[in-house]
């Protein structure tokens, strides 16, 4: 019988060696480095994620999309009009269901959707100068094995952790 791994420590005076802190310190940093470089073909790196979602993917809901990229619907339907106000996406109605609305690139969406894995890669040149193809591999390799463990995450509600109040029962 396997034992539980044993959980992560967290010493909150070291919070710049907690994983959590380096993953979105790295978010922020390519986060704000990609608005750089997508600006350049007038869009932000939000509005490039799901312009890049929808040239693999097209004919999704946007509902479906929030969910995938986790994104806030709403912060999603702000990014959706102004991409529409682009010319860049459009929403159309499901031939299966006339009340469902799939998202569609544009042919000028298409164009630039295309301009944009170039970019992306500019920014990761930069941002992984000086990592070897072995540890390459390797930070994709855990970055897949973090992002399986989504199931677990969807699974639990951390919004009642530890709000239990044993006094004031």
């Amino acid at each position: 019988m396997q034992q539980a791994p044993k959980p992560l420590e967290f010493d909150v005076t070291q919070v710049e060696n907690s994983v959590g802190y380096l993953l979105a310190r790295s978010r922020t940093m390519l986060s704000r480095s990609v608005d750089q470089a997508l600006s350049r073909a007038g869009i932000t790196h939000a509005q490039g994620s799901i312009m890049i979602t929808l040239s693999m993917h097209e004919n999704v809901t946007a509902a479906t999309m929030a969910r995938d990229l986790f994104i806030d619907p709403a912060a999603l339907k702000r990014s959706l009009d102004k991409l529409e106000e682009k010319g860049l996406v459009r929403r159309v109605a499901d031939p299966a269901d006339r009340r469902t609305l799939k998202l569609e690139l544009t042919e000028a969406g298409r164009e630039v959707a295309i301009s944009l894995p170039p970019l992306y890669r500019e920014v990761l040149d930069v941002a992984l100068d000086g990592f070897t193809q072995e540890e390459l591999g390797f930070l994709k390799c855990l970055l897949r094995k973090l992002l399986a463990n989504r199931p677990l995450l969807d699974a639990k509600d951390f919004s009642c952790q530890g709000n239990e109040n044993p006094s004031n029962e």
